[in-house]
């Protein structure tokens, strides 16, 4: 979504109306995504192996080569995938002169996911079958992508605005790592009480990830429309402000938040009626349910849209670029609020009576 949002604001500033231009900024940020889809990636998979260690202190050298590799197969090939993707949403929202951040970016979110289990899937279920008859497979995609990163690191150096972020946007990707593992552990621990938990989870983060990345994406490209990196726009005399004023105030950030909320509540009882038409959940949607369901939506998509005015401005002040550094952090955040607040709402529906434990069926 950070590349989504940076080549948004480069469009609008005119900056990929040229071939040239297009060419250069294309192929900065594909050999960028790949730099950090194989830096993030294998940091992923360190991550996961020595939470896998620690609680049963068993070590096997394969099944670590195969989830690395995994990673970092998944990491590429999904990351290449959805770049080009963004690229062409980018240019053809200009073309048909559709503003690329009401755009680009949710598509972004919403295929990030389905495309990276869906690759990791199959991947690692390749890779998992060739263990036994080719042991050294593995080991040699992990050193094929070693080997391929100091080129992509040098293809991204060329270009100005992707050698910021390849010198600038390592701490928010790594940070937001961190962040959306706490709302996993999270997770980890209340699905066992509530199985119901489960698949609702990735719809609380997805649409208030999805509502948010606009947000962000267009407060970014205001700023660089209309003020100086490390100077806060002149209609604007404060960094904080209040939720009244960042909701109910006549500007544009405003009335976007505003739009936004009201997406909310209908995007989510579409959400829960193809759940329980697909019978995908262990909880039956009562009315109860909805309400306090609906509450933690809303309490997370408020608390996520207060936070990136706050959060985008004050990076800007600190001559931060947001495109690259602030989408990370309110994504993540997401997680972690959608995840806690849906937790505490399943165990106030079973403190105030659903007593068994999907809460509802």
């Amino acid at each position: 979504m950070t590349l989504a949002s940076r080549l948004s604001t480069q469009a609008n500033l005119g900056r990929m109306d040229t071939p040239s231009e297009m060419w250069r900024m294309v192929i900065g940020n594909l050999a960028l995504v790949q730099c950090q889809a194989t830096v993030v990636g294998f940091l992923a998979s360190m991550a996961a192996v020595i939470m896998g260690w620690i609680p049963d202190g068993v070590f096997e050298v394969q099944h670590a080569f195969l989830l690395c590799a995994s990673s970092l197969v998944t990491a590429s090939i999904a990351s290449f995938v959805l770049g080009v993707i963004m690229i062409a949403v980018v240019l053809l929202s200009r073309k048909c002169s559709i503003n690329p951040d009401n755009v680009a970016t949710p598509i972004a979110a919403s295929l990030g996911d389905l495309t990276t289990l869906s690759l990791l899937a199959g991947v690692s279920s390749a890779l998992f079958n060739s263990l036994d008859k080719q042991i050294w497979l593995a080991p040699s995609i992990i050193l094929v992508f070693l080997v391929l990163l100091p080129i992509w690191i040098m293809i991204a150096k060329r270009h100005p605005i992707t050698r910021e972020v390849l010198y600038r946007g390592w701490t928010p990707v790594i940070s937001a790592m961190g962040i959306s593992s706490l709302g996993g552990l999270i997770l980890d621990y209340t699905v066992s009480s509530f199985p119901g938990i489960a698949v609702y989870q990735p719809v609380i983060n997805g649409v208030g990830g999805n509502l948010v990345a606009v947000q962000a994406s267009r407060i970014s490209t205001s700023l660089h429309q209309t003020a100086d990196p490390g100077c806060l726009p002149t209609h604007l005399d404060r960094l904080c402000v209040s939720p009244c004023t960042s909701f109910f105030s006549k500007d544009n950030h405003a009335r976007t938040s505003r739009v936004l909320m009201l997406l909310v509540v209908p995007g989510h009882l579409i959400f829960i009626y193809m759940i329980t038409y697909v019978k995908a959940g262990h909880t039956s949607p009562s009315p109860l349910f909805v309400c306090i369901y609906m509450l933690a939506a809303s309490l997370q998509v408020f608390l996520l849209l207060y936070i990136a005015r706050i959060l985008i401005h004050w990076m800007w002040t600190r001559s931060i670029d947001p495109d690259n550094s602030a989408i990370p952090y309110l994504t993540a955040l997401g997680d972690l609020l959608g995840t806690a607040l849906l937790a505490v709402g399943f165990q106030f529906l079973y403190v105030i009576g659903d007593k068994d434990s999907d809460v509802g069926d």
